[in-house]
């Protein structure tokens, strides 16, 4: 049972920090690429608005791949791109409504699965992100913005992590007594076992005597007394074969 409560708690801890690490890669990848977080490719997002409803909603987070070719995209394909909203460079995720293509330049028409109406500006070949991958996870975006921050950084991701160094530092100091404490030979555990034998010999011993006691006791003669009265019966055989001659 110990053993597995120790497999189960390493596996946790490893999880545990293997989560913490690829965090903290989204992180400082966000900062060094304009707020975009990139993991090999892939990007998780974090869903702002109700604009695609109901095939993602706000807070939800998202996960965009990076595409090789733009020309590769076609209608209904859910991507990611840098736009202007309310004066100010933004990311948005819409549905590509049409494809324009203008000689060997290509651009999309975009528009919120929950808008009326299409996106005002086209969007370019530069200005596109990603590509939705179809993966979402309700409501995990704001997750994902907290541990962002300083605070949830340190609360969810150095805390686990250096109590997980600080176990695994004793784990190895415990590991390196056992190494140094020196082993037994064959004489020293031989004179163990004797003495294990000898130990459990002289316990049944007493609980032997220990018997024999209580039963004399329930007779209402003392021990001793009980002992001898065998000798006693014979002495008494004895002298009337005796007087008989």
């Amino acid at each position: 049972m110990k053993k597995a409560i120790k497999i189960i708690f390493d596996v946790l801890a490893w999880a545990v920090l293997i989560l913490a690490l690829l965090v903290t890669i989204l992180v400082f990848s966000s900062d060094r690429n304009n707020g975009v977080a990139n993991l090999f490719g892939f990007m998780p997002m974090t869903v702002e608005s109700d604009s695609m409803k109901p095939t993602f909603k706000k807070n939800d987070l998202i996960i965009v791949k990076e595409i090789d070719d733009v020309k590769s995209l076609k209608k209904n394909d859910v991507i990611t791109f840098w736009t202007i909203i309310d004066g100010q460079k933004q990311k948005n995720t819409h549905r590509i409504v049409e494809v324009v293509k203008e000689g060997k330049s290509v651009s999309f028409i975009t528009r919120g699965d929950n808008n009326a109406i299409d996106d005002e500006i086209p969007v370019g070949a530069g200005d596109i992100i990603g590509k939705w991958t179809d993966f979402k996870i309700s409501g995990f975006g704001k997750v994902m913005d907290f541990l962002r921050t300083k605070t949830g950084f340190f609360i969810c991701i150095v805390i686990p992590m250096a109590i997980f160094f600080l176990f695994e530092l004793y784990k190895f100091i415990m590991t390196v007594n056992e190494i140094r404490k020196p082993k037994l030979t064959e004489d020293d555990e031989e004179e163990i076992k004797k003495k294990a034998i000898e130990e459990y010999l002289a316990s049944q011993k007493a609980k032997d005597e220990a018997e024999k006691a209580g039963e004399a006791g329930e007779t209402g003669e003392p021990a001793e007394k009980a002992e001898q009265k065998p000798d006693e019966e014979e002495k008494k055989t004895e002298q009337t074969e005796n007087a008989g001659e």
